[in-house]
């Protein structure tokens, strides 16, 4: 049975000691030094249990905006929706482009154009049509 530090010291149980994270040693030891950017926040009375995570990481009103953005960010579900609505984005970006291509005469009607080919010659399409109306 492993007991928080918590409860390691007030327990009389003689495998206490070893829940102890300074008896851990070695890589345990690292692993549980290992929290960079958080502190640990005292555990405000009757809330929660024994060595429980609150003790480590501050309650979430207590994170910046920066921070909570950071580790929203950081989701598995949150990257995936992300990566989605990017690929939806582009995809638009592209079709208008498309779109934009069918509309400009070139020799041959389908060469392949790159995108900033197709806003140049959009742009001197239109100063030609203008030319053609002011005429």
């Amino acid at each position: 049975m492993m007991l928080s530090p918590d409860q390691a010291a007030d327990s009389d149980h003689p495998s206490s000691a070893h829940s102890d994270p300074e008896s851990l040693g070695g890589a345990d030891a690292k692993v549980l030094g290992s929290v960079s950017d958080l502190e640990p926040v005292e555990e405000a009375e009757g809330h929660g249990k024994g060595g429980s995570r609150a003790a480590l990481y501050p309650h979430p009103q207590q994170l910046s905006r920066e921070e909570k953005r950071r580790r929203r960010r950081a989701t598995a579900k949150y990257r995936s929706a992300h990566a989605t609505r990017e690929r939806i984005r582009v995809e638009a970006f592209n079709l208008a482009f498309a779109e934009l291509r069918k509309l400009l005469p070139t020799l041959p009607p389908d060469k392949k154009l790159s995108k900033i080919e197709i806003l140049r010659l959009a742009i001197c399409y239109i100063s030609y049509l203008n030319h053609v109306l002011d005429v």
